[in-house]
């Protein structure tokens, strides 16, 4: 088996190809090509309204880049929802190392000092990749989220690829594209430059909850 390592990750994202392992304690790992992909545009996000009161409340604070290993364990982690994950060890240990390396990124929802929800992706280019969430509190995930999109938005990316499309997620506007104008997106974005941390965003003190709220194009 061909060791996964950072380079290897990055070459495959750039052709639309991302890896999976059949459960948590599996040693091995394959990789998807979807005939239809998953993709949220950047504007055309949905809100609910009940989600941007939660974020208008304050009930949770907002970070990047502050656990990216505890973000990916928890993601990993099997629950009630998700009794078993696609995420074994060595796809920690490789996305791990593309964090180190500035290529992956995590958001986390942090509730009374504690870690409550999140989400973790990679960024090449002006595309950034989803790949896991979780949630330990009510909305958290919803709520990391809705600031990954606002802070892609300002950092200039133009394709958020969430793989494949849930019911939960098609909640939010993600869409179903087949694999060939998917890689014609991917190619334009690829090429493109963008920041994961424009002015603004930083690791911490993120922007107010009003900064989401107010920028989403559609709410219910």
């Amino acid at each position: 088996m061909i060791p996964m390592t950072a380079d290897l990750l990055l070459n495959a994202y750039a052709c639309g190809v991302f890896p999976m392992a059949e459960s948590r304690e599996d040693d091995e790992v394959f990789w998807i090509d979807p005939e239809i992909r998953g993709v949220l545009p950047l504007d055309n996000f949905h809100m609910p309204r009940r989600l941007a009161r939660t974020i208008r409340s304050g009930q949770f604070q907002l970070t990047a880049n502050v656990d990216f290993s505890a973000v990916i364990q928890a993601c990993a982690h099997p629950s009630v929802r998700r009794p078993d994950s696609w995420i074994n060890d060595e796809i920690i240990g490789a996305y791990c190392d593309l964090h180190n390396q500035g290529f992956a990124h995590s958001i986390e929802c942090w509730e009374n000092g504690k870690l409550a929800g999140g989400l973790y992706g990679v960024s090449l280019g002006a595309a950034f990749f989803g790949e896991s969430m979780f949630s330990q509190a009510r909305d958290a995930s919803k709520v990391a989220l809705a600031h990954l999109v606002e802070r892609l938005r300002a950092g200039g990316y133009l394709l958020l690829d969430t793989q494949f499309v849930t019911p939960h997620l098609a909640s939010f506007g993600v869409q179903e594209v087949p694999r060939g104008t998917y890689l014609d997106w991917l190619r334009q974005a690829v090429a493109r430059e963008a920041t994961f941390f424009p002015s603004g965003y930083s690791g911490n003190g993120e922007p107010p909850p009003a900064a989401i709220t107010q920028s989403s194009t559609q709410t219910s």
